[in-house]
């Protein structure tokens, strides 16, 4: 049986997208709080009914998520242009080590704008 488990994380972060003209209000230093959904996909284990412990993603996660946290995230190295275009991918890049299994991230900066990205 072929499933997946999705596992959610919040954040606090600042940004400015200085990619924007003068006057744009993304532009000036703001901040969001993020909700980043990690999600694994994969065969169950017949034997365990799991397709594997969930503490996996959150160890994985955790570190990355506690790095940004409360941060300009201009200031992190590989967001110095922090689109969420730009977090998805740079969580991706992060976690698909850790977590082979990783089939989506997915970062809201509002409950009515986000991200997905699979992979390239």
């Amino acid at each position: 049986m072929r499933v997946s488990l999705t596992r959610e994380f919040g954040f606090d972060a600042a940004q400015a997208l200085t990619i924007f003209p003068e006057g744009h209000k993304c532009r000036r230093l703001h901040g969001h709080s993020f909700t980043l959904q990690v999600t694994v996909e994969g065969e169950v284990d017949p034997a365990t009914g799991l397709l594997f412990d969930h503490a996996r993603i959150k160890d994985a996660v955790q570190p990355f998520v506690d790095q940004l946290d409360h941060s300009y995230l201009n200031e992190i190295p590989g967001l110095e242009n922090p689109t969420i275009e730009m977090m998805c991918k740079w969580f991706w890049d992060r976690l698909k080590p850790a977590l082979p299994e990783l089939s989506e991230i997915m970062l809201l900066e509002t409950p009515r704008a986000w991200c997905r990205y699979r992979g390239d």
